[in-house]
């Protein structure tokens, strides 16, 4: 029997867990409802990071939205939204990339930036 995405988020939260999960244009109605928010409302919480290593430089955004209107309640202990904004110069060109991710966990920007850059790869 194949999982979706929404029996696995309820498959970890009967088990006791919390999870942290990649939002792509795989779940398009998600994804849609991420993009709607983000741009609409100001986040719960903010963090700004700006490196310079291996000659490039890069700002990272890292935004928590809780207010999750019109998410699907089906993504069971969905409790935050997290945007990734990576702005920067990467051999003297010009590059914007923005990640989204749903969570069961609220937790402040500074823990979901290290979370995603140490753990899924930032």
């Amino acid at each position: 029997m194949p999982y979706t995405a929404k029996k696995t988020t309820q498959l970890i939260i009967e088990g006791g867990n919390d999870y942290l999960l990649t939002v792509k244009g795989n779940q398009p109605q998600l994804l849609a409802r991420i993009k709607t928010i983000t741009a609409e409302q100001k986040p719960w919480e903010r963090f700004i990071d700006i490196e310079k290593i291996r000659g490039r430089t890069t700002c990272r955004i890292v935004s928590v939205f809780t207010d999750l209107r019109g998410i699907d309640p089906k993504w069971l202990g969905a409790k935050s939204l997290i945007q990734i904004q990576r702005i920067g110069i990467r051999s003297k060109e010009k590059y914007l990339q923005t990640n989204y991710y749903i969570s069961s966990l609220v937790s402040k920007a500074t823990t979901f930036a290290n979370g995603i850059r140490y753990s899924l790869g930032d």
